[in-house]
């Protein structure tokens, strides 16, 4: 097939769009839909030192990539790279997004849970099983990153979520009856660092496409604990359902910007958090955790 703006031999098909795309026009796209909600939030502006969490799996080293070209031409603009690892043995190599961040000449600051905590993921996954392992994962992570961006006078962390991301969130909140999730999502003052998603408007294989133009050796491991049925149910029904109607994940993320727009004054009426202002009635699950393995209680 042919590009529907160029016709030149079209890479990509759009099923929301209706419109194929060939190599340079894939390229702009993702670029075009990434500024525009840069500008839209204003997620950039001068004198902004912007790290991006560097997992080195596709997302997010599209995102530094994007970052690099976006800026390259800035003085008043710092980037750079956050890599954790978790301490998962077989799981991907530790090295592969310093390699990444090296390629793209980014300065990379790695940080581990072994070194933040004094535990790897693979000791808590042992300790308190399988079930529970992304939890405390996710949990530590976002501890390691407020710490770290805060140590190294980062402005905005930028996070490779991508579209399909966001309406699984949604999706996933409506059916456990979680709405406060949604309302309070973009809460005012909820983080010292606020977190950025250039991405959140991109389809998750229009990223990839877009990183397998410009990148090569991404991690595409999976990680072995990831367990969490009721969200794979969330994602299969999802996927199938866009199938049929190829603008639903766009609906769904839209939902939550207009609850968050309608919803705005009652946003800060939901409980929160005292230390980490996540919604939630007295203290949340993540600081419970944080200060569980702080103390050792793993």
């Amino acid at each position: 097939m042919q590009c529907n703006k160029c016709r030149r031999e079209a890479i990509l098909f759009q099923e929301y769009s209706g419109q194929h795309l060939c190599k340079q026009h894939v390229e702009a796209d993702v670029e075009a839909k990434a500024k525009y909600e840069i500008r839209r939030h204003r997620w950039m502006i001068p004198g902004d030192h912007i790290a991006v969490a560097l997992s080195g799996g596709k997302n997010s080293s599209a995102l530094l990539y994007f970052f690099k070209k976006l800026t390259s031409n800035r003085r008043d603009i710092r980037i750079s790279a956050i890599t954790i690892d978790e301490g998962i043995a077989g799981y991907r190599d530790p090295g592969c997004a310093m390699r990444i961040a090296h390629a793209l000449d980014i300065e990379c600051i790695p940080v581990s849970f072994l070194e933040g905590f004094g535990i790897t993921a693979d000791e808590f996954a042992h300790q308190k099983g399988t079930g529970l392992s992304c939890t405390y994962c996710r949990v530590i992570k976002n501890s390691l990153l407020n710490r770290i961006t805060g140590e190294h006078g980062v402005t905005r962390l930028a996070l490779g979520h991508t579209l399909d991301d966001g309406a699984v969130s949604v999706l996933k909140n409506i059916l456990q009856g979680t709405t406060e999730r949604l309302v309070g999502f973009e809460r005012t003052g909820r983080r010292k660092i606020p977190r950025i998603r250039p991405f959140i408007s991109i389809p998750q294989k229009e990223v990839a496409l877009y990183a397998d133009l410009h990148l090569k050796g991404c991690n595409q491991s999976c990680c072995p604990y990831k367990n969490d049925p009721f969200q794979g149910d969330v994602q299969t029904i999802l996927n199938d359902y866009t199938t049929r109607h190829p603008a639903t994940k766009y609906a769904l993320t839209n939902l939550r910007k207009n609850l968050t727009g309608v919803c705005g004054s009652i946003a800060d009426l939901i409980p929160s958090c005292e230390q980490c202002g996540e919604p939630t009635d007295g203290e949340c699950p993540g600081c419970r955790i944080i200060g569980e393995v702080t103390a050792g209680g793993t």
